[in-house]
């Protein structure tokens, strides 16, 4: 068997696109007698970006960028036959990011369980098994580690643990929330594809310090590939005896199994979430009672997102202390963010507390999609989150300072906005997000969501009034109040955010009956350029209200009256003399 794993990846200018890396790899691989001793692997995505040909040697870690076609024969030669570091081209890493959470994925086989045990998995299940042999140390390792919950509210996770352990009950439950809901998010669905054993480890350790001796792993069932891989680690972990009864010989006992979830937003609240478990229409309830007092089945349950279950094994491994180091006075450890928008490297990147934004939209993901246009805002927490504009870029990222501008942390979308993006559509979009996924349970949700995006609606299509801007303001405010979950009461955020930092611009499609980025079609004004326009009457004839008048001896004009916005003039038009306004 190879001991060594070449990973591929292209991910910029290479230096002769000619060349078959792979084909080049193998036959020098062949030609230094080393094909025994590495295989080579192509990957999709290797955390590094535009650095051209990128190898990342394992299990030595080693990262070379820029690689061109005559470094292939040294790197073999020194590296993965020598164990020599070529300093030339290894890259350096300055990317800003911190792996903790996704640590393991794409350096691990998800389907081996001996590949994980390798990489050091199962050793906090040891550690708090047959050393600590207390969940009361296993709770205060944790309230050292300051880790706070990464589904969302970063509520403390050593105070809901100590909480439903303190109860005295029969029975308890873990909870892992696997059912991401935002609009491009997949943080939690990488983790349990990539690696399925840190959460079902995390699973384990969490559910020995409440006092559980049962567990369910809430998927939505879009996730096929993380329910498989899941299924796997459930079964592999049974047959090394690290799930079941008297795991590791300490007499402890625990079982967990899958349910599927159907893939409803509002299934991120407890309440929600808990009923959805049950088998019942996933629905809030008012609380108190929390359910880490009364939860599942009415027995103290305890939910913690994909993300917080995955760093646990790492902090009890590495004691609360190693994570307290990591972040800012109040937010410790890393996030994971799945970054887009106008971002040149869309993606999921890790990093540490207290990075600014600037550095991970310019440092990270390589700035902005088309250098020529300028950042006009970042958008984050998805559709309970706040945009915030480009004057705040040098905010240190964590909960408070997000929370102070009129966002959240989230589960971890962050979208990039330039100055092609209109902020009254942006916030119509999430708003309607929303609305569609209201339970419809409660009036405030299921009515002011409604009424509000009538009003963006007004606003958008131009017959807004200024009027609108005060109606929005209280009804998000009667929202955020009065609605039965976290879902309502965040829903407003978008539209609140936008009005806080881009009133201008609402009132500029209000009064001036225009969108300045161009993307409301009602406010559009398609026209025809004379001077650039050939006559040749492709627009005239792909028209469908025939609002396009006029001949080629004369030229042609649009009809405003007429036109509907579709913008099919514009779009067949080969020499860009159709413009809108």
């Amino acid at each position: 068997m190879p001991n060594k794993v070449i990973l591929v990846k292209e991910t910029g200018a290479i230096e002769n696109k000619s060349i078959d890396f792979n084909t080049l790899l193998a036959n020098q691989l062949r030609d230094s007698g080393a094909s025994e001793k590495a295989s080579i692997v192509p990957v999709a995505d290797i955390g590094v970006y535009d650095k051209g040909l990128v190898l990342r040697i394992l299990p030595d870690n080693i990262t070379y960028s820029n690689v061109r076609e005559s470094d292939i024969k040294k790197i073999i030669e020194q590296t993965v036959l020598g164990g020599k570091v070529i300093d030339e081209i290894v890259h350096d890493g300055k990317d800003k990011q911190l792996k903790i959470v996704l640590k393991n994925c794409g350096l691990v086989d998800p389907d081996s369980i001996d590949d994980y045990l390798k990489a050091g998995g199962y050793q906090g299940l040891k550690k708090v098994l047959l050393e600590m042999k207390s969940p009361e140390k296993v709770i205060e390792e944790v309230k050292k580690s300051g880790l706070r919950g990464r589904g969302g509210a970063g509520f403390p996770t050593w105070m809901k643990w100590s909480t439903a352990r303190n109860q005295k009950t029969d029975q308890k439950y873990m909870i892992c929330n696997g059912d991401e809901g935002d609009p491009g998010a997949y943080m939690d669905r990488s983790v349990l594809e990539g690696d399925p054993h840190s959460v079902v480890e995390g699973m384990l350790i969490a559910g020995y310090a409440i006092g559980a001796s049962k567990g369910f792993l809430y998927i939505r069932a879009e996730y096929p590939l993380a329910v498989k891989r899941i299924e796997k680690a459930l079964e592999d972990a049974r047959e090394y005896g690290l799930l079941g009864e008297n795991i590791l010989g300490s007499g402890f006992n625990y079982e967990m199994e899958i349910r599927l979830g159907a893939g409803a937003f509002v299934c991120g609240e407890e309440t929600a979430l808990i009923a959805s478990v049950e088998g019942k229409r996933g629905t809030p309830k008012p609380r108190p009672p929390f359910p880490a007092v009364k939860g599942l089945w009415d027995k103290p349950s305890i939910i913690n997102n994909v993300e917080t279950l995955a760093s646990i094994p790492q902090i009890i491994s590495n004691g609360g202390d190693w994570l307290a180091k990591i972040g800012t006075a109040t937010s410790k450890g890393t996030k994971v963010f799945a970054i887009t928008g106008k971002i040149k490297n869309s993606g999921l990147v890790e990093v540490p507390m207290g990075i600014t934004l600037r550095e991970i939209v310019f440092d990270v993901a390589g700035g902005l999609l088309n250098p020529a246009k300028k950042i006009k805002a970042i958008q984050t927490g998805g559709p309970s989150g706040g945009v915030i504009p480009k004057d705040y870029l040098d905010t240190q990222v964590d909960y408070e300072n997000l929370g102070k501008l009129g966002s959240i942390m989230g589960s971890g979308g962050m979208i990039v906005i330039d100055e092609t993006d209109c902020m009254v559509d942006l916030a119509k979009f999430y708003l309607g997000f929303c609305v569609e996924e209201s339970c419809g349970k409660c009036a405030p949700c299921r009515i002011g969501g409604y009424q509000m995006l009538q009003l963006l609606n007004k606003i958008s299509s131009g017959e807004g009034e200024l009027a609108d801007l005060d109606k929005l303001k209280r009804i998000a405010y009667a929202m955020q109040k009065a609605s039965l979950c976290g879902l309502g009461q965040t829903a407003a955020n978008p539209v609140l955010s936008t009005l806080k930092y881009f009133e201008d611009e609402y009132k500029a499609h209000i009064v001036g009956k225009k969108c300045p980025a161009g993307k409301c079609k009602y406010l559009l004004m398609y026209k025809i350029a004379e001077d650039k326009c050939k006559r040749c009457g492709v627009c005239v004839k792909n028209c469908p209200t025939q609002a396009i008048s006029g001949n080629r001896e004369k030229g042609y004009a649009i009809d405003q009256a007429k036109c509907i916005k579709c913008g099919n003039c514009s779009e067949v038009c080969k020499f860009e003399a159709v413009g809108k306004e």
